[in-house]
């Protein structure tokens, strides 16, 4: 073990230099930038389903004119994804990526400053940036990286109000002017975090509890936390103020549909949090619930990660508790290396009762980013705590952490194309007249509404928007005002293993071999060597084309066929009857990726 830290330390001794630090910090988000370009342009579900219905919505006009074609997230707040919406209209696709990629990367340059205020100055450079380094190698952040979801964004202001109670520590001790703007400023910038994605008050109300830790008698210590908290008011009136107004305006709820056993908007039903789903039953399993989630981690996201940094943490803490106790019952005399500092014993508070609340709130993994972002240094800080020899190894298991969480799972990327949406929409004749109803919840619909032409009414039936007798009553009342034409829209059926064909025989047709019988010949001997997953087809003008073998290969017909009956029943029960002998299936896509979709007519029963 000797040999290999000395190993280590001669391989990673350049991060000592002053220079080496500034380029890390320059290149680390640049990479991340590049890795983004690397995995393609966004084709999440949350991206199709709301994060771009929610722009064009603003920009639009649609506010309240639309009935929820996202479901109940058609009323988040759409300022995190304003950007996006103009980078896609400024800038090609690749940039697009690419500079989204970078922005997430940002992280690691607050990491590596969080880092350097807990470790402290005299403490090596190249800890502080491998330490950030293996924040952004967490999964949960990696599997975000360039995407949507807004996770990875707004963790930034969440770091950098951290980092500004970590950076003036010493003025937070001598109460003056200056104290008061920054526990005020560093209350803004956690405010804009959670008024941007409202999951982020869990960090707002970690950093407040955390604040109550910093060495004050106790009415300074409240009053820094007050202070911090007016702060995140005005943050969370700053970024998400004018919507909250609207959102009051429009249904009666500022959250809305959300908090509305509070606000008790009839439009929605009277629940708190909607998506509960996550959180853990009884009392074993929210004393166990790292090691339960990790073990399984559809308990806690849609996609599998590996989250076995979770588990360390707890460990770690738990073997913290046990030295602190140990040592008082012995009354042992502190030293540097046995006493946690007070800007570590805020960063450590902050991460535990962020934790507590997200597992109680939402348990939803990808709203712990931040929290996930700074594990690696809490672990280092605990184990520095617990002993010297000891946070060898936490090293080493941190080093171990990194290499297995590679590659992170994703939630959905497409190649890309020229254009990163596009759509043909049929014409409609009388679009003041027609409404475009959504009733799949599944694949989501959101994004096919920035193509539909703005004088047509969208309205979703059932698609994730709890219906309460008002809101449909809203419903009946828009579809009486329109005299039609109606139209249904439902995602047709695609195989998934096309698109995969599709690029194999794009690179083919790059190389010249699927122009004519010599090329084809060539491809066959390729395929009799190298498994492509496809079926080579002669063509009768010589060429020759890919084609799925054949257990990949889907009916779509008969599936569409299908999702149409399901559709004619479930719009039955508004008063609509579809006609299933106009619905054509129409081209569109997200990136290069195919999403064709159904288009059919309905109309108002007699």
């Amino acid at each position: 073990m000797m040999r290999v830290d000395a190993w280590f330390a001669r391989r990673t001794a350049f991060l000592e230099q002053p220079r080496a630090g500034r380029w890390a910090l320059l290149l680390v988000p640049l990479l991340l930038g590049l890795l983004s370009l690397l995995a393609g342009q966004d084709d999440g579900w949350d991206m199709r389903n709301y994060h771009l219905y929610n722009v064009h919505a603003l920009l639009g006009g649609r506010i309240g004119f639309d009935l929820a074609p996202a479901g109940f997230q058609s009323y988040f707040n759409p300022t995190l994804d304003i950007p996006y919406h103009y980078l896609n209209q400024w800038l090609p696709p690749r940039v697009v990526g690419f500079v989204l990629g970078a922005l997430h990367g940002l992280s690691f340059v607050l990491l590596y400053g969080i880092a350097r205020q807990v470790l402290g100055g005299d403490r090596p450079r190249r800890l502080a940036l491998l330490l950030a380094f293996a924040g952004v190698a967490a999964p949960g952040f990696l599997s975000e990286l360039g995407n949507t979801m807004g996770d990875n964004l707004s963790a930034l202001p969440v770091l950098l109000s951290l980092y500004l109670v970590l950076r003036h520590w010493d003025a937070l001790r001598q109460w003056h002017g200056r104290t008061a703007l920054i526990a005020v400023g560093a209350g803004v910038a956690m405010g804009l975090a959670a008024g941007l994605k409202l999951t982020n008050a869990i960090y707002a109300v970690a950093l407040c509890a955390a604040l109550l830790t910093v060495p004050l008698r106790w009415w300074q210590r409240l009053r820094l936390a007050v202070l911090f908290g007016v702060g995140v008011l005005g943050g969370v009136a700053i970024s998400g103020g004018w919507w909250m107004l609207r959102m009051w305006q429009t249904f009666g709820n500022p959250l809305f549909p959300q908090f509305n056993n509070i606000f008790r908007s009839p439009l929605a039903p009277d629940s708190g949090v909607i998506d509960v789903f996550f959180r853990p039953q009884g009392w074993l399993e929210n004393l166990l619930w790292p090691f339960i989630f990790t073990l399984n981690t559809r308990r806690v996201s849609e996609i599998p990660l590996k989250l076995a940094v979770w588990p360390l943490l707890y460990v770690t803490l738990l073997a913290l508790a046990a030295v602190w106790l140990w040592r008082r019952l012995r009354r042992a005399p502190s030293t540097a290396t046995s006493s946690l500092a007070p800007r570590g014993l805020l960063l450590l508070a902050f991460v535990v009762v962020a934790y507590l609340v997200w597992m109680r709130m939402f348990s939803i993994y990808r709203y712990l980013v931040p929290a996930e972002l700074l594990a690696p240094l809490v672990i280092w800080l605990a184990w520095q705590y617990v002993g010297p020899r000891a946070q060898k190894v936490a090293g080493w298991a941190l080093a171990l952490l990194v290499l297995t969480a590679l590659p992170a799972a994703n939630w959905g990327h497409a190649g890309w194309a020229d254009q990163p949406f596009s759509a043909q929409v049929p014409a409609i004749a009388r679009p003041a007249d027609s409404i475009v109803f959504f009733a799949q919840p599944d694949p989501p619909s959101g994004w096919m509404a920035t193509f539909l032409p703005p004088a047509t009414q969208v309205i979703a039936l059932d698609t994730g928007m709890l219906e309460t007798p008002a809101w449909q009553a809203r419903q009946r009342a828009a579809i009486a005002a329109r005299p039609g034409p109606h139209y249904l829209l439902l995602s047709a059926a695609r195989n998934d293993r096309d698109g995969t064909r599709l690029r194999k025989l794009a690179v083919a047709r790059m190389l010249g071999l699927t122009e004519d019988a010599a090329g084809c010949d060539k491809l066959e001997r390729l395929m009799g060597k190298v498994r492509l997953q496809v079926a080579l087809r002669r063509l009768p003008s010589g060429g020759c084309t890919f084609d799925l073998l054949p257990q990949h290969q889907i009916d779509l017909a008969a599936q569409d066929r299908a999702t149409i009956a399901q559709a004619a029943e479930k719009v039955r029960r508004y008063g609509l009857a579809l006609d299933a002998a106009s619905c054509s299936k129409q081209p569109a896509a997200i990136g290069d990726e195919p999403r064709p979709f159904l288009w059919c007519r309905v109309a108002a029963r007699n």
